[in-house]
């Protein structure tokens, strides 16, 4: 069975030692700055010049399986997805590369750093989730934009 959070870690380790910029989204985003929520794939907005850089690290990790290329939002969502299948339970766990296009430049901009038991890692801010949640409004995204209105307006 493959253990999301061991893939991450490992992930987020792979990155930072090659000195890649990325920032969290997503579901592992939603539980920083939320609550945690079942979610099935590891998303990490990054530059579309490190593109070719992440898919040969992630490859490196077991991710081998290319998945179509995703457009959401007339374009303002481009979405690179790698696969890796456990080779004992036939588990799949997919890694989302959410691109920065023009209109989530801002989003990339207001990306925060967040402190975990490994040190730092760079996340989409609350507000820059919400907006990019708000670009694909699918139900999962309308529920996630909901939750995380509540709770910034039970924390103010």
């Amino acid at each position: 069975m493959i253990d999301l959070y061991e893939e991450f870690r490992g992930l987020i380790s792979l990155l930072q030692e090659a000195e890649i910029d990325y920032a969290v989204c997503g579901g592992l985003a939603m539980a920083i700055h939320s609550r945690p929520r079942a979610t099935v794939d590891i998303d990490l907005l990054i530059r579309p010049e490190s593109l070719e850089k992440v898919i040969s690290i992630a490859s490196s990790a077991g991710y081998s399986i290319r998945g179509r290329d995703l457009s959401f939002a007339k374009g303002a969502i481009e979405i690179r997805r790698v696969s890796k299948i456990d080779s004992e339970s036939g588990d799949l766990l997919s890694l989302d590369m959410l691109l920065v296009t023009p209109e989530i430049l801002p989003i990339w901009e207001s990306r925060v750093s967040a402190v975990w038991e490994h040190g730092r890692m760079s996340v989409v801010s609350r507000d820059g989730l919400i907006k990019l949640k708000e670009l694909r409004s699918s139900g999962q995204d309308l529920d996630d934009i909901s939750v995380l209105r509540k709770d910034e307006t039970n924390a103010g």
